[in-house]
C-alpha cells in the first residue's frame, strides 16, 4: 500500500493543524474560550503525542459561530447549545432533501 501524501492534509479540513494559541490567536479569542467550548462539548480537540490540544478548520468554524453568539450576549453554554441544534438542523435537512430526491420518480 502506498504512503499518503502528506501535502494532502492542506486540502483536510478535518486535519488537526492548529495549535490552542494559534487557533485563540485566529478567531481572535482566549485558550479559556476553546477550553470551555471544549468543556460543553461542542468541540473535542485531537491531541498531540505531547498531550497538546489540536484544532482542525472545521472546528474553527465551529468555534468562531459560538464566538459570534457569544459576542451577541448569549451565554457560552447556551451559544454552544445553539451551535449543535443548527448543525443538526442542516444535517437532517440534508438528509430530507437526498431522500425526496431519491423518491421522485424516474421518467
Amino acid at each position: 500500500m502506498a504512503a499518503e501524501n502528506p501535502l494532502n492534509r492542506l486540502d483536510d479540513d478535518d486535519y488537526p493543524a492548529y495549535t490552542m494559541g494559534r487557533a485563540a490567536e485566529m478567531l481572535g479569542t482566549t485558550p479559556a474560550f476553546l477550553r470551555a467550548i471544549g468543556e460543553a462539548r461542542l468541540i473535542t480537540p485531537l491531541r498531540s503525542a505531547g498531550g497538546h490540544r489540536r484544532y482542525s478548520r472545521y472546528q474553527l468554524r465551529i468555534a468562531a459561530r459560538a464566538r459570534e453568539l457569544v459576542d451577541q450576549g448569549t451565554p457560552i453554554e447556551a451559544a454552544c447549545r445553539i451551535v449543535i441544534l443548527e448543525d443538526q438542523l442542516e444535517e437532517a435537512q440534508r438528509l430530507n432533501e437526498e431522500y425526496r430526491r431519491s423518491a421522485k420518480p424516474s421518467g
